[in-house]
């Protein structure tokens, strides 16, 4: 798990000017690799290419990288979990080694297969292969967007990095790309296509290959992999598949030459991965809590670590932890985040990493998505029923939750409101040519879990976790994005996910040993904080100084006054807006203030911290 940085001429050669420059931005980002930094410079002096590495696999000098072989250089952000096994296949074909790194299986693979080999790779990954003999470089990123690539291309330069604050400085200009912030401020949406908030700079799309000529100057994108569907029929023998390919995802994902854990808000997805791993290695558990009991799960966490005799460690969030870290998290996220939640899980892995010698923690991300958990997708479900003419199985599944007091009864308008197209627009938010991502729409169940693997829910929630883990040195493996499960659940019928108001009825079947107070649990929190309460009393103060002068308004992206109204309106609990919608307007203002009214370089205290 590391930071990268690399850059490309068309034309002239770099001069040491120019690759101290890219240094800098190499060494921008060394949190995410404090263990070593490296860099190669072609002979010609036309391609750099730079390393942060946080030592994970192989903690030898042999895992440093750039790692050079021969005409061919590699700088590579992630984890391929089944390099032992492509390790071997290779070796009974010839292929020699000279390290025990992934790193070099990635290498290999590559000059074995070429770029259709990196649909073998079962991992999380962002990399740049420069190939001297073809004269080309690719850029490659994972599936799920588990890990960030981010380029700009500018005339006859390409620069491309982990975080977009290392190309800024490359930017002859800084200007914010409205159509993102306007879909933002309305729908909470991020991470929905190749564009950042900075113009200009875009990301590498997931599952996709970058492919450079370096003599035409032409790139083109070459897609490595797509889904695959199977027919399943068996419910018995599913639930079987199901537990295997879990329980293996799980075992890959243990595979480390450093200290593991696993994060544990007490919800199934998460409690699932540690009973897996605890059945295969002994790992500790970290929570995060709140004092107000409605928004904390804290009863099923120590339900969970009691009975299985689990060690956890708890962080207690406070209103106070927003307060100290809101900028520091938005320094780090490089791009406006939805909620308060995420400066929770920045927290909890700021705990982790000052308390613990923890260096990797798996996560329960991506379980919503292939398991249908969240509550969009039941009342698809029903009405999908009723077109299809099944009246009676609608009724059966209606009474099956309100019986079991599940799905049905979690409704709520306003969290929901941003897939209702036009209902989604708020009061306060200017009149705007961009049209609304249109969230809602989907054929099918099976479609609407692709788009929200690919746009809407697995890109952006990576995104944050990815941002605050390495902001604290420390990797994160999702167990549920294992691309061989995800399309094993993409196949099962629709039945299997939801049954009776249950939602994830194949997990539930298959994890017995879970107490049944959370294999059963009938409510879903997801990671909530008291962010309502909050905006109502700690919070008031924060908004009430940081909307005296608004940036927002000054680019014409809202009507201040108005936004005032609806926050007292929400104040009073009037009206259909969400904490959502107020925290989000905060946090984008904050964010404009911050990487439009300062540079980067002039935030000390921010600096600081994250050195």
């Amino acid at each position: 798990m590391c930071g990268i940085f690399g850059a490309v001429s068309f034309r002239e050669p770099f001069s040491d000017a120019e690759v101290s420059k890219f240094l800098d931005a190499v060494d921008m980002v060394h949190y995410r690799g404090p263990d070593n930094r490296d860099f190669f410079l072609s002979d010609d002096r036309k391609v750099f290419l730079g390393h942060r590495r946080l030592s994970i696999i192989d903690l030898s000098s042999e895992g440093n990288q750039p790692l050079v072989i021969n005409d061919m250089a590699i700088i590579y952000n992630g984890e391929i979990f089944n390099y032992l096994e492509l390790r071997r296949e290779l070796e009974n074909l010839g292929v020699s080694f000279k390290t025990n790194t992934d790193t070099e299986v990635i290498l290999r693979v590559y000059q074995q297969y070429g770029t259709k080999g990196f649909e073998k790779l079962n991992g999380m990954w962002a990399f740049a292969i420069l190939d001297l003999r073809e004269k080309k470089l690719i850029l490659s990123r994972d599936r799920f967007s588990i890990k960030p690539l981010h380029y700009l291309s500018l005339g006859n330069h390409l620069y491309f990095a982990s975080e977009i604050k290392q190309l800024l400085a490359f930017l002859p200009k800084r200007e914010i790309n409205e159509e993102q912030m306007f879909v933002f401020l309305e729908q909470g949406i991020v991470d929905y296509d190749i564009n950042t908030f900075i113009k200009g700079i875009k990301k590498v799309e997931a599952k996709h290959n970058m492919i450079v000529d370096l003599t035409s100057e032409k790139t083109a994108s070459e897609k490595y992999w797509d889904y695959t569907f199977k027919e399943i029929s068996d419910l018995d023998s599913a639930i079987d598949e199901f537990r295997e390919l879990f329980f293996d995802s799980v075992k890959l994902r243990l595979r480390s030459d450093v200290k593991l854990g696993a994060l544990l808000s007490g919800g199934l997805d998460s409690s699932s991965i540690v009973v897996a791993c605890n059945s295969l290695q002994p790992v500790e558990s970290y929570s995060v809590v709140t004092r107000e009991k409605k928004y904390s799960e804290e009863q099923y966490i120590d339900i969970l670590t009691t009975r299985l005799s689990i060690p956890n460690k708890k962080l207690f969030f406070t209103p106070t932890h927003v307060l100290d870290n809101l900028y520091n998290v938005l320094y780090h996220q490089d791009e406006p985040f939805a909620g308060m939640s995420i400066v929770a899980q920045y927290m909890i892995f700021n705990k982790i990493k000052s308390e613990t010698d923890v260096k990797v923690v798996l996560s329960g991300q991506g379980a919503d998505e292939v398991l249908m958990g969240y509550l969009k997708y039941y009342f698809m479900y029903l009405k999908e029923a009723i077109s299809k003419g099944k009246l009676i199985h609608f009724f059966s599944e209606a009474l099956g939750s309100f019986v079991n007091h599940t799905a049905l009864w979690q409704f709520d308008l306003r969290s929901g409101k941003r897939y209702l197209g036009s209902l989604a627009k708020l009061p306060f938010v200017s009149t705007h040519k961009k049209s609304l991502e249109a969230i809602g729409s989907a054929k099918t169940l099976r479609d609407r879990q692709i788009l929200d693997l690919d746009k809407y829910s697995v890109p952006v929630l990576t995104r944050y976790e990815d941002r605050n883990s390495m902001a604290n040195s420390i990797e994160v493996r999702n167990p549920f994005l294992d691309h061989r499960l995800v399309n094993f659940c993409l196949s099962l019928p629709e039945n299997y996910k939801i049954r009776n108001g249950w939602s994830k009825f194949i997990l539930r079947e298959s994890m017995k040993e879970l107490p049944n107070e959370i294999r059963w649990r009938r409510d879903k929190k997801g990671f909530v904080t008291p962010e309502a309460l909050w905006l109502k009393n700690e919070l008031r103060s924060l908004i009430s100084s940081t909307f005296a002068d608004s940036l927002l308004e000054a680019h014409g992206f809202i009507n201040t006054q108005k936004f005032l109204e609806t926050y007292n309106a929400f104040l009073n609990n009037r009206g259909a807006i969400s904490a959502s919608d107020i925290s989000r307007t905060l946090i984008a203002e904050l964010w404009l203030k911050s990487f439009f009214g300062l540079d980067l370089q002039t935030w000390p205290e921010i600096v600081e911290h994250a050195n």
